[in-house]
This record gives C-alpha cells, sequence and structure tokens, in this order.
C-alpha cells in the first residue's frame, strides 16, 4: 500500500535534517503506531507524506499504491486516497462545514453527491461522533473547542472515505468519553473498509483502544525497533531509557522525558507550558 524507502528530509528554512534513511513498509489494512519522544520527527513525517512546503525531501522515495507520491500535488495525494488529522485543525470563518464537506467529496467525484445523499450521510456521520446537530452550519474550526476540532476531523475522515488516514495525535485535547468516541468511530471505519492508518500519539490508552497490528519506535530520524502492541505496553510501563541503553544511543535533544501515561503527558505540558 504505501512503502518508503531512505527517505531524508530537511527543514527549508533552516536545512536542519528531521528524518535520515527513514524506511516503513505498510500493507492494506495495517493499522501503525509511530511512537518516540517528541523532537524526533512523528508529526513532520506525516505532514512530509501529504506534502507541507514547510519540508524539502532530499533523498528517497514515497510510493503509494505504485504511484510515486512525491511527484503529486497536495490535492492529487488526497484524491489518491491520502488523508491527514491534523494536531492542530485551522480554522476558515466563513466557510461551514458542510460547503467545505460538499465541495471535498464532488472533487474525489465524477458526478456531483446530490444534496439528499449529502445531507443524510452528514447527519449520520455527525451523529456517530456525537457532536451538536448543529456543526454542518458552523464555519469550518471557528469557535471550536479543541475536542470538537478533534472530532470534526473525523467527521471529514468518515465523509471522504480515505485509503490511508494519518492521525496526527487526534486523542490530544480529548476527555476519557470522547477518546472512546472517536477510537469506535475510527475503528467502525477500518473493519468496514480495509482502511490503513498511521498513528501518532503520547496517550497508550488510545492504542488500547486501536488495537495497533504493528509499532514503530523512531528515534532521531530513524525507526530503530518495531514490533506489535506488547511495544507500546513495554514502553508505557519502562519509558525509553531501556532503548537507549541497549541500542547505544542519545536523545535527539535534553528535555524532560515523555511517557504514554495521562498523568504524565499533563504534567509535562504545565511544564513546558511554565518553564
Amino acid at each position: 500500500m504505501m512503502q518508503i524507502k531512505k527517505l531524508t528530509l530537511t527543514h527549508k528554512k533552516d536545512l536542519r535534517v528531521i528524518l535520515e534513511d527513514f524506511q516503513l513498509v505498510l500493507n492494506d489494512g495495517d493499522k501503525a503506531v509511530i511512537i518516540g519522544e517528541e523532537g524526533n520527527g512523528k508529526s513532520t513525517l506525516l505532514a512530509a507524506i501529504m506534502g507541507h512546503p514547510k519540508y524539502t525531501v532530499t533523498s528517497g522515495t514515497i510510493e503509494y499504491d505504485g504511484r510515486d507520491v512525491l511527484a503529486m500535488s497536495v490535492d492529487e495525494r488526497s484524491r489518491a486516497g491520502l488523508f491527514l488529522a491534523m494536531q492542530y485543525p485551522q480554522e476558515v470563518p466563513g466557510v461551514t462545514n458542510s460547503d467545505f464537506l460538499r465541495a471535498a467529496m464532488n472533487a474525489r467525484r465524477e458526478n456531483p453527491i446530490s444534496l439528499f445523499s449529502f445531507i443524510k450521510e452528514m447527519e449520520k456521520t455527525i451523529k456517530d461522533l456525537q457532536m451538536k446537530p448543529d456543526l454542518a452550519h458552523r464555519f469550518l474550526n471557528e469557535g471550536f473547542s479543541g475536542g470538537e476540532k478533534k472530532r470534526n476531523e473525523i467527521v471529514q475522515m468518515k465523509m471522504l472515505k480515505p485509503s490511508l488516514a494519518m492521525l496526527d495525535e487526534i486523542d490530544s485535547g480529548l476527555d476519557v468519553d470522547a477518546l472512546k468516541i472517536v477510537a469506535d468511530a475510527v475503528t467502525q471505519m477500518q473493519q468496514e473498509t480495509g482502511l490503513g492508518m498511521i498513528v501518532v500519539s503520547h496517550y497508550e490508552r488510545f492504542y488500547q483502544l486501536l488495537k495497533p497490528t504493528h509499532a514503530h519506535v523512531l528515534i532521531n530520524g530513524r525507526i530503530v525497533m518495531e514490533g506489535d502492541e506488547t511495544l507500546v505496553q513495554k514502553i508505557d510501563q519502562d519509558g525509553y531509557d531501556w532503548l537507549y541503553q541497549q541500542l547505544d544511543l542519545q536523545p535527539a535533544k535534553e528535555e524532560v522525558k515523555l511517557t504514554f501515561t495521562l498523568g504524565s503527558c499533563a504534567a509535562s505540558a504545565r511544564g513546558r507550558k511554565h518553564g
């Protein structure tokens, strides 16, 4: 489904190398999670796959269903089936959710979706995500809480029906109930359509709900260890120190190390805010 080979990625402004000789293979229906401490390139990877202009691919390839992703524009990547649920969804004043989604859906179809079919599908999706019925008429993400923005990303995913979804910390800002709602919606879609997923999160609870098929540890721009759900559990319990020692690696930068527990993530976030 997707093959990333020897990808080296730099920041366009300061030419800093973020990923180096990065490799990843994702097969149809895989639920792959990428874990690692802050500053190692997880979100950058997803943004680069989607074509964010801030990053430059200096070497390597990304192929999706046999097609050269790097040769595609961002909209071509989207129409090819790629979807990125963003960590920080943007507000778009003046554009309603319904107008945005209907235009996006029609861009993927030979014949425009009928208004009746669109309204019916959107109402069902909004209900599935347990959001307010007026969501369709609100401006895109404007005035939304953090949790509403994240759930709205999943509304878009379900409506657009991608074949590969990349979820960039989609669970941050969600309370326990909303976390389960999002995980259930994502899992249901994966079971019904064979949706492939690449997931980045710091919350082990989210991984428990998703039940990933593959886990990849990203350190200093490279995958250094691969496994299954048990690898996520071990890092949640023991942190990253054992891995640095076992592989003789140094952290990407000096900072407080993050673990996957909800309490420690919240504490680290407070520390960064007030530090």
